[in-house]
């Protein structure tokens, strides 16, 4: 059975002192329910602060993006290397955010999820289609590219490492969420298409998570769903009583 992943991405949202009492409050309740496993990504300013806040914690920290070089004349950016050595285990590579403001493609996000790897954090690895890709009928066409594509050269074995997260461009930040059915049948589509390279056995480990408006209204419906393993939790996350809630929720759900 694969084990609920609940993943708050906090974008660029809030100052120190906002961050260190949300990241107290999901402190609070991640750790009240045993069978799900909560990740925070703050912005990259609070992560020593945070990961300091956390250490012996169930609680894990992730960052929103990296580099795919160890070190260099890149100026802004920051490396695996670096991340790894301030204790962050969790990476989001590939958000649609990254890819429709700063250009990332298929073959930069690869590139970034091999080094992940390479440096022992978990990729979070973002796929999903425009409203008018899904209007044209080509949700799994685009995804079976994105897929192909982003995971290519990974082995077997590393494939088991990563997380994958469906999040569908139009219900980013909008309010509008893919009904729990629409999301579950798309998430299989996805395993489908990584068991053709990696192995029925390897996909069927791997966690799908959903993201796209997930919130305490629509949480229960999206996560009983078969190939919905965990949600990727934007706007939700940002303050600890709805985060807490959509864990809870989580939580209460068994899974064959």
């Amino acid at each position: 059975m694969r084990r609920f992943l609940i993943s708050g991405n906090w974008k660029m949202n809030t100052l120190r002192e906002e961050a260190k009492s949300l990241v107290k409050g999901v402190l609070n309740c991640s750790e009240s329910y045993e069978g799900v496993d909560v990740v925070v990504c703050p912005p990259y300013p609070f992560l020593e602060c945070i990961v300091e806040m956390a250490k012996g914690r169930s609680l894990g920290i992730g960052a929103q993006n990296l580099f795919y070089e160890p070190s260099g004349a890149y100026t802004g950016e920051v490396s695996a290397p670096m991340l790894a050595d301030l204790g962050v285990r969790w990476v989001i590579i590939g958000h649609s955010e990254r890819r429709s403001y700063f250009g990332e493609t298929d073959t930069t996000i690869n590139r970034k999820i091999k080094v992940s790897l390479e440096h022992d954090l978990v990729p979070i690895v973002c796929f999903g289609e425009t409203l008018q890709q899904r209007k044209e009928g080509k949700t799994f066409k685009v995804l079976n590219k994105q897929v192909v594509y982003g995971l290519e050269g990974i082995d077997d074995i590393d494939i088991k490492r990563i997380v994958i997260a469906y999040e569908p461009v139009w219900a980013i930040g909008t309010g509008m969420s893919a009904t729990s059915e629409q999301a579950n049948e798309t998430q299989g589509f996805i395993r489908d298409v990584v068991a053709k390279f990696a192995g029925k056995r390897e996909a069927n480990t791997l966690r799908i998570l959903y993201g796209g408006s997930v919130s305490p209204k629509n949480a229960m419906s999206l996560l009983k769903q078969k190939n919905i393993d965990g949600a990727l939790v934007g706007g939700a996350s940002l303050k600890a009583e709805s985060f807490c809630d959509i864990i809870r929720i989580a939580d209460s759900i068994e899974k064959l």
